[in-house]
């Protein structure tokens, strides 16, 4: 099949047209429980992700990963829980769940009176056997002159000791929560990803191609939406394939691709 190409189509169709282990990198946000408005293209329901979840089984490389965002719906006063559904069925179609990463957003909807405010989403990490690449991104980290002010960490017998650093170095991997100024983007150069109804942050594809993909390798999106996840492996000289549903949606991603090659 051609790469570096949004397919309009459900992306089963996509994935049917693609050999065994041919995807290196998913990076992708399904549409929930239906939190968004969506166009009236698309079908989804627990059947429908199923089938996209054993496809992406398939398709994905010996050593690849799946980056899956999802987040629950609150109906009558209770979480659905779809989201766990879901990483439990990938363990069911025999990936690994690699790690269970949250995406903190500064932005958040006004909650009902008896909970409180609703402020991250799941970032899944899937993985078929171990990752084949990891790129870790560092942060930095405080330096103080005692050893008692250090960053500590916990050994499995309980004792607490001073985190260790590479010599020369004042930095360590960065946590797997990961916290995104959701607010910026609105006033973002690039408007043309605000068309769609739930455009995650450019950083957030960003970090993870970086993280579980190298050079020349080919990240894959089923749910393309505005085409961030593309824009981005571009910018990372990754290839990329992405399907998407929606021709309006099709159109918002050519623009912002088409802006950057």
């Amino acid at each position: 099949m051609e790469i570096n190409k949004i397919y309009r189509e459900d992306c089963r169709i996509t994935m049917s047209k693609m050999p065994d282990n041919f995807i290196d990198l998913t990076v992708t946000s399904p549409p929930y429980d239906n939190l968004r408005t969506y166009t009236s293209e698309m079908e989804w329901n627990e059947n429908v992700w199923k089938e996209i979840i054993k496809d992406l089984y398939r398709v994905t490389k010996v050593g690849g990963v799946v980056v899956w965002v999802v987040g629950d719906a609150t109906v009558n006063g209770s979480e659905t829980g779809t989201s766990f559904k879901q990483a439990l069925f990938f363990k069911e179609c025999g990936f690994n769940l690699h790690d269970t990463m949250i995406y903190q957003k500064n932005s958040y909807p006004f909650p009902p009176s008896n909970r409180y405010y609703q402020q991250f989403e799941y970032m899944f990490i899937l993985s078929k056997k171990a990752p084949k690449t990891f790129n870790g991104i560092r942060q930095e980290t405080k330096w103080r002159k005692k050893t008692s002010e250090l960053s500590t960490t916990r050994n499995a017998d309980g004792n607490t000791v001073a985190m260790k650093y590479e010599k020369g170095k004042r930095d360590r991997l960065k946590d797997n929560v990961w916290l995104f100024n959701t607010g910026y983007m609105r006033s973002s150069k690039d408007k043309i990803a605000f068309q769609h109804s739930a455009t995650f942050p450019e950083q957030l594809a960003n970090d993870h191609i970086i993280s579980w993909s190298n050079e020349r390798d080919l990240v894959y999106d089923p749910f393309m939406g505005s085409g961030t996840t593309a824009k981005m492996a571009i910018l990372n000289k990754r290839n990329w394939v992405g399907s998407e549903i929606s021709k309006e949606y099709c159109e918002i991603a050519e623009k912002r691709i088409n802006e950057n090659i």
